[in-house]
């Protein structure tokens, strides 16, 4: 079974996006996003390390879930500042102290905030310790790294660090 799907999650992952790109159930449709999601992680199965271990899939679900509110919430606030008065702009980079050890976790987290508007993952450090994120209206730096840590990091230190 390994052969077949040697990462049966994205191969799940592939066809429900397939299916929900084409907003159809059409059998054609289905069978075409099947047949994707086996061929693709065959083909890139070499460029994975390691095998992906989820060990805590209720967690990695209410993660996606506050990512997308918050990216709901942050392209209002990104919208009002941008209408407003630009001089209030106070744009930082933050250092981000990394608990992740893990390079997918890691990747996870640094793509989460680039996906958050008002943010965007600049460089990560070359231990692996520290994320450069910078942010377009930082009045204070401080809160934002902990909402960071607390928001996605933890849970994805619950989820990825754990195997």
């Amino acid at each position: 079974m390994n052969r077949f799907l040697p990462h049966p999650i994205l191969s799940l992952v592939l066809w429900l996006v397939w299916l929900l790109l084409n907003n159809t159930l059409a059998a054609g449709h289905m069978i075409l996003g099947a047949v994707l999601a086996i061929v693709i992680p065959l083909l890139t199965s070499k460029f994975w390390p390691e095998s992906v271990c989820i060990r805590y899939p209720a967690t990695l679900f209410k993660f996606v879930v506050i990512v997308l509110w918050d990216i709901l919430i942050a392209n209002v606030i990104v919208a009002k500042l941008i209408l407003g008065n630009k001089h209030n702009l106070e744009p930082k980079f933050l250092h981000i102290p990394l608990d992740l050890e893990n390079p997918l976790a890691i990747g996870i987290l640094a793509n989460t905030i680039s996906l958050t508007p008002g943010t965007v993952s600049c460089d990560l450090s070359e231990d692996k310790k520290i994320l450069l994120v910078h942010g377009l209206h930082e009045s204070d730096p401080e809160s934002t790294i902990n909402e960071i840590k607390q928001r996605y990091e933890k849970p994805l230190k619950k989820v990825f660090e754990t195997c």
